[in-house]
């Protein structure tokens, strides 16, 4: 989705009380030992720092981290500054956070809308739902064994799938499982889905991407040998439900985003290039 651009280049009076909410990893002494200067910084910078409501969340730790800022902060917009790993999404580096809180002064920056999917299980009158950023995954829950799922696709059949697993992913999420399990990159505005499945048992079975309109129904079947095996429905890492024989998940888009702050300059293109170490050809 388009980003909408908040402010100009240059400090006023309406920007410069903008509130900004520290949101640490306390796992990491990393973060919890930044946050102190961070905070120093942005208030020399004519920011407010507060631990009540604010205009933007700052994110201090890695891509897990924002992730879980997302699910407790629903709406609100969120700037990560890295002190993970990969940092795809957190792709503002150490050495880059007061500049990072500068250009948040100064209104140099976007928000962008980023798809995020819905999963619900109905059972009779009831149903259990949760939303994900990164991707929805339906996976087998005993190791060494394999899971069997039919998937459908606005009711219409698409395939079979013995494998370990099954990740859905939105254009965020594909640089994360999907990725890992041979799945597409994704442009963060693509409005598409990637089905990536884990580990098939037919090497002709392969990801696929399609129109993030699509709803697709993932149902737990029997094998043809052996008895059914009960799946995990995990959103954004964390279980949500299981999926005995016969019963079935729904997955769509929602009807809410995440709202990501992008600094000024900020190209999909160049992080990929620097987080996934994409180097080019060197035949010319």
């Amino acid at each position: 989705m388009a980003a909408d651009c908040l402010g100009m280049d240059g400090p006023s009076a309406l920007l410069k009380t903008m509130k900004i909410r520290f949101y640490v990893n306390s796992a990491k002494p990393k973060a919890r030992a930044a946050k102190r200067p961070l905070a120093a910084a942005a208030k020399a910078l004519g920011l407010t720092v507060t631990t009540g409501s604010a205009d933007v969340l700052v994110s201090l730790g890695g891509d897990g981290t924002i992730l879980r800022a997302v699910h407790e902060f629903p709406g609100l917009p969120i700037l990560g500054l890295n002190l993970g790993g990969l940092g795809y999404l957190s792709s503002v580096g150490t050495g880059e956070f007061e500049k990072a809180l500068r250009m948040l002064a100064r209104g140099r920056y976007g928000i962008h809308e980023r798809t995020m999917l819905e999963v619900v299980k109905r059972a009779g009158t009831a149903s259990e739902r949760a939303v994900a950023l990164n991707d929805v995954v339906v996976m087998h829950e005993m190791s060494g064994h394999v899971a069997a799922m039919d998937v459908e696709s606005d009711g219409r059949a698409v395939t079979h799938y013995i494998a370990d697993g099954l990740v859905i992913a939105t254009p965020t999420g594909s640089t994360a499982y999907s990725l890992a399990a041979g799945g597409p990159v994704l442009m963060p505005d693509a409005a598409v889905l990637a089905l990536t499945p884990v580990c098939p048992h037919a090497l002709s079975t392969r990801p696929m991407v399609t129109r993030d309109t699509v709803r697709f129904t993932v149902t737990c079947r029997r094998r043809v040998t052996g008895e059914a095996e009960k799946l995990g429905v995990y959103a954004d890492g964390e279980k949500v439900f299981d999926l005995q024989e016969d019963e079935s998940a729904e997955i769509r888009r929602a009807a809410v985003t995440a709202r990501l702050v992008e600094l000024d300059g900020y190209d999909p293109y160049e992080v990929l290039a620097r987080k996934l170490g994409w180097s080019g050809a060197n035949v010319k």
